[in-house]
């Protein structure tokens, strides 16, 4: 076991937050590290978990004396507990506005997404930033663990507990999260009545990986209505287990898919709900370019997260099949990305970009093959490289 700590690329964007605001609100999954961040970053600030049933009921029954005896602020962990902190929050924060006093700094986090940014929405829009903290990167495990294969990154996903772990500890931790945060948290905020049905969605979820989600197909193999599978996958992806991410057709006279794509927030749960324990399963099983799409997919994300910088991401498929796995809109145009898990680099990789470059024209400014092998051309435009180069290209 190591239990050093890794560093978080989200370490910079919240040390200046308090500089403009008071209250810095951090969601994501849990077990992202989120509680490790804030307590090593705001080491002065006292901290609060609301998993405490005893302290729970104690700030219920008087949250306007627990804020009192904060004076500078304070963390307030597993706010999804008692989203309702977050109205006397907003009282305490225009008292220190109007009268002029140093600010409190309040941290907030929580791994229920749906229940904090109603509150949020409700109370405390203009004085809290908003991040999400999800699983590590590959630039993170990388500078963690520089010599680790992409089978490892795969399997063993962006939990830092599971790479403080070691092996051994992976499949065991893996499987604690799914019966104590999916199976239990997720369900009972789902009021699932027949628990069969939902495990059996949640194991074609991870099946579905980079594949068009199709509500009605999944509603006839689960035995649920449609409406069932909407909300059970709303409720997944509140709850930063899934998302989906939407086909690209503005302005494209095309015939083209409208039917989003299946991702997890994590390859390591994913795999682990496909029943891949071994990287030696991994490594023949017809999903790993699935499961190596979704890792990529997650990077382009967890970049714009860790910098609180919504990406606007999509994929580009037309009924002829063509498809290309992401389109990023950037300022002055959209970027490109065919995602390869091929070790031996072949010049068709650039077929389907070649052909997008027909369709858009001008407004593709960039497009790049990101693959699995070594040999490389590492430009971020007509390129193509080892998929840990990402970064370089999402940073210039």
């Amino acid at each position: 076991m190591n239990n050093k700590l890794i560093a978080r690329d989200m370490t910079s964007t919240l040390d200046g937050i308090f500089s403009y605001l008071p209250t810095i609100t951090l969601t994501g999954p849990r077990q992202s590290g989120k509680t490790t961040l804030c307590r090593s970053l705001f080491t002065d600030l006292p901290y609060v978990n609301l998993e405490d049933m005893a302290l729970l009921a104690e700030v219920k029954s008087d949250p306007k004396s627990f804020l009192e005896r904060h004076d500078s602020g304070v963390i307030i962990d597993e706010a999804q507990n008692y989203p309702e902190i977050l109205s006397y929050l907003q009282v305490a924060v225009d008292e220190d506005r109007f009268s002029g006093k140093t600010p409190r700094r309040y941290v907030v986090s929580g791994s229920n997404n749906f229940s904090l940014m109603e509150k949020i929405s409700q109370s405390m829009a203009g004085r809290t930033a908003v991040l999400s903290l999800l699983p590590l990167s590959t630039d993170e495990i990388l500078r963690y663990r520089p010599d680790v294969s992409t089978s490892e990154l795969i399997i063993n996903g962006g939990f830092p507990a599971v790479w403080t772990a070691g092996e051994s500890g992976r499949r065991l931790l893996l499987s604690s999260y799914y019966a104590t945060y999916i199976e239990r948290d997720v369900r009972q905020m789902l009021n699932v009545t027949n628990m069969n049905a939902f495990q059996l969605f949640v194991r074609l979820c991870a099946g579905r990986i980079g594949q068009e989600f199709n509500k009605l197909a999944m509603s006839n193999e689960v035995g649920v209505s449609v409406n069932t599978i909407s909300h059970w996958l709303s409720i997944l992806n509140a709850s930063y287990i899934t998302y989906t991410l939407s086909p690209y057709y503005a302005n494209i006279g095309k015939r083209l898919t409208k039917t989003p794509k299946l991702y997890f927030y994590d390859t390591g749960l994913a795999a682990y709900l496909l029943g891949i324990n071994t990287i030696e399963q991994l490594d023949v099983n017809p999903l790993r370019g699935n499961l190596l799409e979704n890792l990529v997919v997650n990077d382009f994300i967890k970049y714009g997260t860790n910098r609180g910088i919504e990406q606007q991401l999509y994929f580009y498929r037309d009924k002829s099949q063509r498809e290309v796995d992401i389109l990023r809109i950037v300022p002055g145009g959209i970027e490109a990305y065919e995602i390869k898990s091929s070790k031996t680099w072949t010049p068709t990789f650039f077929r389907n970009l070649d052909y997008l470059k027909k369709v858009l024209g001008e407004r593709l400014i960039r497009s790049a093959v990101l693959y699995d092998g070594t040999q490389e051309n590492p430009q971020c435009d007509n390129g193509y490289m080892n998929l840990r180069h990402l970064s370089q290209c999402l940073g210039d």
